[in-house]
């Protein structure tokens, strides 16, 4: 009986893990139920936000780094007007894109905020690593705000630290 507890508990172990979705197994925000109209976006003032994230943090000298979760807040702070994003793309420290997170514009509601997640064991993005998001809104007064919060903790040391985005001109 015991080895056959020993045998199904490895079996569901090996399951569990074989999926490549579980690779960074973390809840992302759902964009599918968000989808808005690029024709909506024509009458809008149009933004670009560049935000840096931090996969992983030096400590020691350069061949040991500090892995870090990051969550990436995106926060319409119109108490108004509906926020749209039509691009949040995920960049590492050479500057590759390395994840696209939208396919078609998204909104937010006034006062609502999106995350994304960077999982500790995600480490592509490095330590340089950054986002770029296009945006549109009714009233440029109201830009949104793009910020992140890295952290980490192992035994009873912890870190964290965040970031905010700052706009980009082209």
């Amino acid at each position: 009986m015991k080895t056959l507890v020993i045998l199904l508990i490895l079996l569901l172990s090996i399951v569990a893990c074989d999926k490549e979705t579980d690779k960074y197994p973390v809840k992302q925000a759902n964009w599918e139920n968000r989808k808005a109209s690029t024709t909506s976006l024509d009458s809008l003032t149009k933004g670009k936000t560049y935000l840096p994230i931090y996969s992983h943090i030096y400590h020691i000298h350069e061949h040991r780094t500090f892995d870090l979760t990051a969550t990436v807040s995106m926060r319409n702070i119109s108490t108004t007007d509906t926020l749209y994003i039509s691009k949040a793309n995920y960049h590492n420290t050479a500057g590759k894109n390395i994840r696209t997170y939208l396919n078609n514009p998204v909104y937010l509601a006034p006062l609502e905020t999106l995350e994304i997640i960077i999982a500790e064991q995600d480490i592509e993005g490095g330590s340089g690593a950054n986002f770029i998001f296009d945006w549109a809104i009714k009233n440029e007064k109201n830009a949104p705000v793009f910020e992140a919060v890295m952290i980490s903790t192992n035994g009873q040391q912890g870190l964290s630290f965040t970031t905010r985005g700052v706009p980009v001109s082209e």
